[in-house]
């Protein structure tokens, strides 16, 4: 896709922000990227907020212009995730299946609680490590039922179509096979990691088993239509905005280039990562 990133100040500051870009305009992370790279196959966008093996805790920003990824801040602070041993930084690619919200109105049937007010967020497991601001096409595995201080927050379970094992893997029973101890890890931590902080652990449904592709894919049109109905309502009542240049005749739709935006920002770097340094070894009889 013709996609490419913009910044806006330098990373580890308040004013960071990476905006996406299309054809010289800037463009919606979380409106204007289609959910499906290729609908007949099955294929997802994902936007990669936060590399694997990194800890600044980056999010699309819905409530601004345009959904810039920016970091989130605490009491006034950048916020970084703790590393829980034996963890360090996120264990996935992170980020989110863009054109999908989870509406804080819907009280979700499988976790009793309603929708956290975001994009369905998505734990991308290839050994490919990604960057901020970066499209990935994903094949999607299965989903985990989690509740973050009482809001269902899903975690969509994928890998990178390009990914060596991706052609081995087509459910949630073929990730424990070719990934053994990931998604019991993946659990651990999303129980765990805002301990250090202070919190309580986070819950889930399903007795912490992560379910398989189809009921993943349910649950995502399901978000993906909150999404609809999000972004073409004249307005909400939780902040979120819906300028975006793509979805024509939605109450947000705009055609005037963020000239503002471009003024300030610079193109960005991709960073040059040589990947076999971050190739995950998995061996069988992991205590996980």
């Amino acid at each position: 896709m013709p996609f490419s990133t913009r910044t806006v100040g330098k990373p580890d500051t308040l004013e960071y922000k990476v905006y996406l870009e299309k054809d010289g305009k800037i463009v919606s992370f979380f409106h204007d990227i289609p959910l499906f790279a290729d609908v007949e196959k099955k294929v997802y966008n994902m936007v990669v907020e936060v590399p694997r093996w990194t800890n600044a805790k980056m999010e699309i920003k819905t409530g601004d212009k345009f959904n810039p990824i920016v970091q989130d801040i605490k009491k006034g602070a950048l916020r970084y995730v703790c590393n829980t041993f034996p963890h360090h930084g996120y264990i996935w690619n992170y980020g989110a299946l863009p054109q999908t919200w989870e509406d804080p109105e819907v009280t979700s049937p499988d976790t009793g609680c309603v929708g956290d007010k975001d994009p369905i967020d998505v734990c991308e497991i290839g050994e490919k490590i990604g960057y901020t601001g970066q499209i990935k096409q994903v094949k999607v595995l299965g989903i985990v039922a989690m509740v973050d201080e009482g809001e269902t927050d899903w975690k969509v379970i994928a890998i990178d179509v390009t990914d060596p094992m991706a052609e081995h893997v087509n459910d949630i029973d073929d990730v424990q096979q070719h990934f053994p101890g990931l998604l019991k890890a993946t659990v651990e931590w999303l129980r765990l990691y805002k301990v250090p902080d202070g919190k309580g652990e986070n819950q889930f449904a399903f007795n912490s088993e992560s379910k398989g592709r189809s009921f993943a894919e349910e649950i995502i049109a399901e978000t993906h239509e909150s999404w609809r109905t999000l972004v073409n309502s004249a307005s909400n009542s939780y902040g979120m905005s819906v300028t975006n240049s793509t979805v024509e005749g939605t109450p947000g739709f705009s055609t005037q280039p963020a000239t503002d935006i471009m003024e300030n920002s610079t193109p960005a770097e991709i960073p040059t990562i040589h990947q076999s340094v971050h190739k995950w070894y998995f061996v069988k009889g992991s205590r996980y």
